[in-house]
């Protein structure tokens, strides 16, 4: 068997957090992590703040967490902008149907198309002359939906019609389907599932003020006009506040994956590289910091039951200069266990799934599958430690090597199934950028918003001045 230091390979502490084993604290976002950061489903709230992610789990130790793994996160809370005057979720939502709206999204156009550049300047144009009249009105927070009626329905129809949402013909106190195809007009470009009715993360949504809304566009023309140019060919990119993951030619959108990026703690970063190699079935390599709080910790209470962690999660010890250790005789109540180093074969659960997408970049993280399926249906996916998880990754592989010999996606599928070991590296790379674009246009007119999750758009600080 081979050392430990004769491992090519290291992963980086990102993609680790996914399946952390059995911890159960509660931790806390960060409060400036940017005026959306509270947007997120709460019908899986379970009742003390603190949001529970599916009791199936998977991947390491079987736990149960979402970006930290087998942490309770803290349900995403709305501004402090008063009570909420009906339910507050829509009975549409976490259903089947908005599942498949999120983990299939539509193509559309590129993130980084060149066309989106002129469209996001006319954009501005338009939403200067907004914040110039004033602005639009402030959203009553009641529950609306089709067959509602009086002053909150009013005042939902002048929102609509001065951000162009609502055209055409509709009786301004009455909820009918003209409003209700508004709504979903306007839910679909914030990417909010489109029910057609109003709930809290509507509401919160469409109360921020045109100028924070501005601000956003003019932040973002910035970035589109440095990176769309560079983007031609086949490449990858990931838009980061939309969580999305995009396989582009010749100016098409050929593929958009859902995917789950980095928390504001563990942020996603920027770059720009090429996919080189394409890792079936790799190792995990255990962080240190995982060691000292769930390995541990969870192997001293399989040995005091008699029972083998490692080898009931597929796993080796390795010791400081790299041999390999015999999992039984290890004493897990010595202090000597923090100091060996672990990795996770590859198996069902294996915390990188069967796939990751290699490129070389400083910060070490890496695109990849992973065995927690349910993150991917969920409206707020910024659960990683920074990592990118990709829903659906099959297909985003077997696009990546449509031009290395061999390779297709019966092939990429048998490599799933089968749970081989290969290296494979490109035959042509391909470009990869990690982009944040949280505000833009598209040709066809449609004034696309995401979260500004990590701040940088400065809209919290353009709020606060409001």
């Amino acid at each position: 068997m081979a050392t430990w230091t004769g491992f090519a390979r290291t992963a980086a502490l990102c993609a680790t957090l996914a399946l952390a084993p059995g911890l159960l604290i509660a931790t806390s976002h960060r409060a400036d992590a940017g005026i959306f950061s509270w947007l997120g489903g709460r019908n899986q709230n379970n009742g003390d703040g603190y949001q529970q992610s599916s009791p199936n789990g998977g991947g390491l130790f079987g736990n149960r967490g979402s970006g930290g793994g087998g942490i309770f996160q803290p349900a995403p809370r709305a501004p402090q902008s008063g009570a909420f005057h009906g339910d507050e979720l829509p009975p549409e939502e976490g259903t089947e149907a908005t599942r498949q709206w999120i983990t299939n999204p539509a193509l559309g156009t590129p993130t980084l198309s060149t066309r989106n550049i002129e469209a996001t300047k006319a954009a501005i144009q338009r939403y200067q002359g907004i914040v110039a009249q004033g602005g639009w009105p402030t959203v009553p927070a009641y529950a609306m939906k089709p067959g509602s009626h009086g002053e909150p329905v009013e005042i939902l129809h002048r929102r609509l019609e001065i951000s162009g949402d609502l055209a055409g013909q509709s009786i301004p106190n009455e909820y009918d389907e003209g409003l209700t195809q508004a709504v979903r007009k306007f839910q679909s470009r914030h990417a909010l599932p489109p029910t057609g009715t109003i709930d809290r993360a509507t509401v919160d949504v469409m109360n921020v003020p045109a100028s924070v809304r501005l601000f956003q566009l003019q932040s973002n023309l910035k970035r589109l006009q440095t990176l769309a140019p560079a983007a031609a060919g086949r490449y990858v990119t990931v838009n980061i506040p939309a969580a999305q993951v995009e396989a582009v030619e010749n100016g098409q959108v050929a593929q958009r994956h859902a995917a789950v990026v980095g928390k504001f703690e563990r942020q996603t970063p920027e770059l720009s590289s090429k996919i080189m190699e394409i890792n079936f079935n790799p190792y995990w390599y255990v962080p240190r910091s995982i060691v000292y709080k769930d390995l541990v910790p969870k192997a001293r209470e399989f040995a005091q039951r008699g029972q083998d962690m490692l080898a009931a999660y597929h796993m080796e010890a390795f010791d400081a200069s790299g041999a390999p250790l015999d999992s039984r005789s290890i004493n897990w109540s010595g202090d000597a266990v923090y100091g060996y180093n672990y990795r996770q074969l590859p198996w069902d659960q294996n915390s990188l799934g069967f796939v990751k997408i290699n490129f070389p970049n400083k910060d070490s993280v890496y695109m990849h599958d992973t065995p927690l399926k349910s993150l991917f249906g969920r409206n707020v996916r910024f659960e990683s430690s920074g990592c990118v998880r990709v829903d659906k990754i099959e297909t985003l592989v077997a696009w990546i090597l449509r031009d290395t010999p061999g390779w297709s996606l019966d092939r990429v599928m048998a490599m799933k199934q089968t749970s081989e070991q290969a290296d494979v590296r490109l035959t042509k790379p391909i470009p990869v950028y990690f982009v944040y674009v949280s505000a833009w246009a598209t040709p066809d007119g449609v004034v696309n918003f995401r979260p500004d999750i990590y701040n940088h758009d400065g809209a919290a600080e353009t709020a606060s001045a409001q």
